[in-house]
C-alpha cells in the first residue's frame, strides 16, 4: 500500500517544562518512521494548545516555523482535554489517512506507535494502546480505576479496560467520530461505538519526564462521573428502585408500628423518627441532585454550543521557514503567514 499520511495530534496544557524533550522525541520518533518507509513524508505532529498560561504556545509556535514535521494549534480558552483532543484530530483529519493522539507527557511509549501504524497497514481502522499494568500508581488510583471500569461494564458501557486516549484512528474512523455530536465529550466510551475492525498494543506506562499531573483526584473522579453519566441511565433506574425500596421499608414499619398501636403498645421514639425523616430526606436530596445532573446535560446538550474556538493555526500553513527575528512579532507573522496561504488559495 502506498504510505499513509500520519498525523501525531498532542493535547497540551502548561507543558512547558515537558515540551521541548517532548518535541524533541516525537520528531525523531517520526522521522524514523519516515525513513522505514512506514508513513509519508507528509506525516506530521500536531500540537494542540489548550488554552495554557505558561509559554507552552510560544514553544509550539517557534517549532512550527523552523521545524518542518511540527504545527500548531491554539484554542482561545481552556476547554479541556477531551474538547482540545476533538480538536486536533478534525483539523489533522482532512490532511491525514491516519491519526495517533498521544499526552504531551510522554507516558505512554511512543515506541508502541509503530506497532499501531503496522496494524493500520494490516487494515485496522481503529489501534488502542492499552496498558500491561497499573504498576506505577498509587494503591488508590489502582483500585478506584478498576472499580470504574467495573462499574461502567456492569452498566453495559463498553469501554477498552486500561486504555485511557493513547490510539490510532483512520480517516473513516474520524469522519465517523464527527457524526457523534454531544458536548458532554467522553471519548473513550463514543471511539468503541464506532465499530470497524480494531484491535489493541500492550505497553508499559513510564514515569512522567517533568511537571505536575494535569488530572489530580478531584478532575479524575469528575471525567469518570462525566463517563457514568454521559454513558448511562443505571443511575437514574438505581434511584428509581432505591425509591420503590424505601416506600416497601416505610410500608412494613407503618404496618408494623399500627399493630402496636391497636395493641395498646404505643411506644414514643423521637430519635427513630428524628432519623428515619433525615434519611429519606437524604435520599430525596441525592435523587433530586441526580436527576439534575442528567438534566443539566440535556440543557447543555440542546444549547449546541461550539465544544471549542480555534484562535490560531499553524496546521495549514506553507512550509516553514527560519525565524527572522527583526521581522515583526510573533503575532505579525502568524498573520503574514495567513496571507500568504489566503493569496495561494
Amino acid at each position: 500500500m502506498e504510505n499513509p499520511v500520519l498525523t501525531i495530534v498532542v493535547p497540551c496544557y502548561n507543558e512547558e517544562e515537558v515540551l521541548p524533550e517532548t518535541i524533541l522525541q516525537l520528531t525523531h520518533f517520526l522521522s524514523g518512521l519516515r525513513d522505514e518507509g512506514l508513513v509519508s513524508k507528509k506525516s506530521k505532529i500536531l500540537f494542540v494548545d489548550d488554552g495554557s498560561r505558561d509559554q507552552t504556545w510560544h514553544i509550539i509556535y517557534k517549532k512550527s516555523l523552523n521545524e518542518e514535521m511540527v504545527r500548531g494549534l491554539k484554542l482561545s480558552r481552556n476547554v479541556g482535554h477531551q474538547n482540545a483532543l476533538l480538536a486536533g484530530l478534525s483539523t489533522a483529519k482532512g490532511a491525514s489517512d491516519c491519526v495517533i493522539s498521544i499526552d504531551a507527557d510522554l507516558q505512554d511509549d511512543i515506541q508502541a506507535m509503530r506497532e499501531f501504524i503496522l496494524k493500520f497497514r494490516e487494515g485496522y481502522e481503529i489501534v488502542y494502546g492499552v496498558r500491561r499494568k497499573r504498576d506505577r500508581d498509587t494503591m488508590f488510583k489502582k483500585y478506584t480505576a478498576q472499580g470504574f471500569y467495573l462499574l461502567m461494564q456492569k452498566m453495559g458501557v463498553n469501554l477498552v479496560y486500561n486504555h485511557a486516549d493513547f490510539r490510532l484512528m483512520s480517516k473513516r474512523a474520524l469522519a465517523e467520530l464527527e457524526r457523534f455530536e454531544e458536548v458532554n465529550l467522553f471519548l473513550r466510551g463514543i471511539v468503541p461505538l464506532i465499530g470497524f475492525r480494531s484491535t489493541s498494543i500492550y505497553y508499559d506506562r513510564k514515569e512522567r519526564m517533568a511537571g505536575a499531573t494535569k488530572y489530580p483526584l478531584k478532575k479524575m473522579l469528575a471525567f469518570s462521573f462525566e463517563g457514568i453519566t454521559s454513558f448511562s441511565v443505571t443511575p437514574i433506574r438505581c434511584v428509581l428502585l432505591l425509591g420503590f425500596l424505601s416506600f416497601f421499608i416505610s410500608l412494613l414499619f407503618g404496618s408494623y408500628f399500627l399493630g402496636l398501636k391497636f395493641l395498646g403498645h404505643t411506644e414514643i421514639g423521637w430519635t427513630s423518627i428524628i432519623t428515619s425523616i433525615w434519611l429519606i430526606g437524604g435520599l430525596q436530596l441525592i435523587a433530586i441532585g441526580l436527576v439534575g445532573e442528567y438534566i443539566g446535560k440535556i440543557y447543555k446538550e440542546t444549547k449546541r454550543r461550539p465544544k471549542y474556538v480555534i484562535d490560531l493555526d499553524t496546521f495549514n500553513l506553507p512550509v516553514p521557514r527560519p525565524i527572522i527575528h527583526a521581522g515583526g512579532s510573533e503575532m505579525e507573522l502568524y498573520h503574514r503567514d495567513m496571507g500568504k496561504l489566503s493569496e495561494t488559495n
